[in-house]
């Protein structure tokens, strides 16, 4: 499992159509096979910054099954329009996981 991190910075006038637009779209993002989860946080301190998650199978699910699946230009257009500059996106492997009960 990999997780792919996008962070935005999204314009100040869209900050609430920018997370609607992310929970419509997030649609096309989990019908592409090797989807495990995904989750957008804001910053508290900086609110234009957004920070997606997404939990993938492989890098490959994301980069070539959604990527260059028709489900991204659909994906792009609903959350594009909102974006103050391009998104930093990268994938992580897990390296130490903690809990509290």
């Amino acid at each position: 499992m990999v997780t792919e991190i996008a962070d935005f910075t999204v314009r100040a006038e869209s900050q609430e159509q920018f997370a609607d637009a992310v929970r419509e779209g997030l649609k096309y993002v989990s019908d592409t096979p090797g989807f495990r989860s995904a989750r957008l946080t804001r910053s508290v301190e900086t609110p234009t910054r957004f920070v997606l998650m997404i939990e993938w199978d492989s890098v490959e699910a994301h980069t070539v099954g959604f990527r260059e699946s028709e489900n991204f230009p659909r994906w792009r257009a609903l959350v594009g329009p909102h974006f103050d500059g391009p998104p930093n996106v990268e994938h992580f492997d897990e390296v130490v996981s903690y809990r509290t009960a």
